[in-house]
C-alpha cells in the first residue's frame, strides 16, 4: 500500500470521526480538506514523503468553489425554493386534504390514500422535504387518529409521503446531483418523474391492500353520504387541484414541451406560487419576508456544503483518492451490475447515517467514473441513487422524516411507532429500487423522447 492511498484511507477516517463528532458538515469536509491539504506539504518539506497533494491546491479549490456557485444548473435551486416555501403559506393542502377526506370517508385506508395524494401533489409543487412533511403530519395526523387509525400506519404513511418531493421534480436534490455529476438538470427531472411515480403507486397499492387485509387499523368513517354530497365532493377536490395541477403543469410542462428551460421554469413557478398565495389572501409583507428569509438560509446552507464537498473533493483527488476509488471499485468480482450493486447498497447503508446531501457530494462524484467505465448511462445511475438515497430520510438513526413527523406529532404518538411505521415504506423503496435497476427504460424514456 503506497503513501497516497494511505492519506487517502486516513483522510476518509478523519471526515467520518469528525461528522460523528456533531460539528456541522460544512465546516467538518472544508476543515479536512484544509488539514490534509497541510499534511501532504509538510510530508512533502520535512519527512521527504512526496505526495500529489500541496497548498496549491488549496488555490485550485478556490477557483472551484467560485466556478460551482456561479454553475448556471444551480440558479434553480433558491427559485424552487421559494415555490415550494411560497405554496407551503397558500394553505392549498389543507383544502384538497379536507375535500379528500370528504370524498374518500367510507373508503377503507380512505384517509391513508388521500395523504399520498397529497403528498403526490406537494412533492410535484414543492420539493421540499421538511415543509411537507411538517405540513402533512399537523394536518392529517389528527384526523387518522381520531379515526382510530393505527399510530404506525399513520405516521409511516405521512413520513413516506413527505419524502416523495425528493425524487418526483422539481426536485432540490436533483439539481444538486446534475450539478455534481455535470449532466443536465432537465435531463433528470424527466428521467425521475416515472421512477417517482411508480413509487407514488407501490405506495397506494400498499395502504389498499393494508386496509383490507387489516380493516381495524384503516378503519372506514362517518357515514355513507349521498349521491349529490359524493359529487359536491368530487367538485371540491377538482378545485382545490385546480390550482396546484396548473402550476406544475406550467414549471414541468414547459420544461417536457421545450418551452423553456429548468431556470425559466424555475423563475415561472416562483411568480405563479406568489400569485396563487396573492389569490388565497396569504400573502402579505411578513409572509414574503419570512419565505425569502427561508430561502436564503436553505439556499446558503447548500451552497455551504458546496463549497466544503469542492474543497474535499480537490484535495482528495489531489491526493490520488480518485485512482484509489477507481482501482477498488473496477477490481471488485462480480461483473459490471453486481458492482452497481454493490454501490447501491454502500449508498443504502451510507443513508443510515448520512444525510443525502452528504452523499450526492462526496460519495456520488466519486464512484461516477468508475460507473461510466463500466459502459453505463450516469442519467439512469443518478436515478438509481436518487431513489437509494430516498431512504435515508426514513431510516435511523439520521432519518430527517423521522424527526419532522415526530415533532408534529401529538404527545402520544412514540417514537418507536415511527419507526415501525415506516419499516414496509422503507421496503416498497427498494422494490422501486429495484424494478428501476431491472428496467432502466423507467429512466431512460422520457428523456430520450423529450431531448431527442
Amino acid at each position: 500500500m503506497d503513501i497516497n492511498t494511505v492519506f487517502v484511507l486516513v483522510m476518509f477516517a478523519t471526515f467520518i470521526l469528525c461528522l460523528f463528532s456533531g460539528y456541522p458538515m460544512v465546516f467538518v469536509l472544508g476543515g479536512v480538506a484544509v488539514l490534509f491539504a497541510f499534511a501532504g506539504e509538510i510530508a512533502n518539506t520535512y519527512f521527504d514523503i512526496w505526495l500529489d497533494a500541496d497548498l496549491s491546491f488549496l488555490k485550485l479549490a478556490v477557483r472551484r468553489i467560485f466556478s460551482t456557485v456561479s454553475s448556471y444548473s444551480l440558479i434553480p435551486l433558491p427559485l424552487f425554493i421559494f415555490m415550494g416555501l411560497m405554496l407551503d403559506r397558500s394553505d392549498i393542502a389543507r383544502e384538497l386534504l379536507d375535500a379528500m377526506q370528504e370524498a374518500l370517508v367510507r373508503l377503507p385506508g380512505g384517509l391513508a390514500i388521500s395523504v399520498t395524494a397529497i403528498g403526490v401533489v406537494l412533492a410535484a409543487s414543492t420539493g421540499i422535504i421538511g415543509a411537507s412533511v411538517v405540513l402533512l403530519a399537523s394536518l392529517a395526523l389528527p384526523s387518522m387518529l381520531e379515526a382510530r387509525y393505527s399510530k404506525s400506519l399513520a405516521t409511516g404513511v405521512v413520513a413516506a409521503s413527505g419524502t416523495l418531493g425528493i425524487l418526483i421534480p422539481p426536485s432540490i436534490m436533483l439539481i444538486v446531483m446534475a450539478d455534481q455529476l455535470a449532466l443536465s438538470v432537465g435531463d433528470l427531472f424527466m428521467a425521475a418523474l416515472l421512477p417517482g411515480l411508480v413509487l407514488a403507486a407501490l405506495y397506494f397499492v400498499f395502504v389498499i391492500a393494508f386496509a383490507f387485509i387489516f380493516p381495524s387499523h384503516a378503519p372506514r368513517g362517518g357515514a355513507p353520504a349521498s349521491g349529490r354530497d359524493r359529487i359536491a365532493a368530487v367538485l371540491r377536490i377538482l378545485k382545490a387541484l385546480m390550482p396546484p395541477v396548473l402550476l406544475i403543469f406550467s414549471v414541468l410542462g414547459s420544461i417536457f414541451f421545450g418551452i423553456a428551460s429548468p431556470t425559466e421554469a424555475a423563475g415561472v413557478g416562483a411568480a405563479g406560487a406568489t400569485l396563487l398565495a396573492w389569490i388565497k389572501r396569504r400573502l402579505d409583507f411578513e409572509t414574503l419576508r419570512d419565505v425569502c428569509y427561508s430561502t436564503a438560509k436553505t439556499t446558503a446552507f447548500i451552497l455551504g456544503a458546496l463549497v466544503g464537498a469542492t474543497t474535499f473533493a480537490v484535495v482528495l483527488r489531489g491526493l490520488g483518492g480518485d485512482e484509489v476509488i477507481d482501482q477498488t471499485i473496477l477490481s471488485l468480482p462480480f461483473g459490471p451490475e453486481g458492482t452497481v450493486l454493490a454501490i447501491l447498497g454502500i449508498v443504502f447503508l451510507l443513508g443510515f447515517v448520512l444525510d443525502w446531501i452528504e452523499i450526492a457530494m462526496i460519495v456520488l462524484p466519486l464512484v461516477a467514473s468508475s460507473v461510466a467505465a463500466l459502459g453505463f448511462d450516469l442519467v439512469w445511475f443518478a436515478i438509481l441513487v436518487a431513489v437509494c438515497m430516498q431512504t435515508s430520510f426514513l431510516t435511523p438513526p439520521v432519518g430527517f422524516a423521522l424527526f419532522f413527523v415526530k415533532s408534529a406529532s401529538p404527545p402520544s404518538v412514540s417514537m418507536i411507532d415511527v419507526y415501525k411505521g415506516v419499516v414496509p415504506f422503507v421496503l416498497l423503496q427498494l422494490v422501486g429500487l429495484a424494478l428501476v435497476f431491472a428496467f432502466p427504460e423507467l429512466a431512460l424514456w422520457l428523456p430520450s423522447i423529450v431531448y431527442q
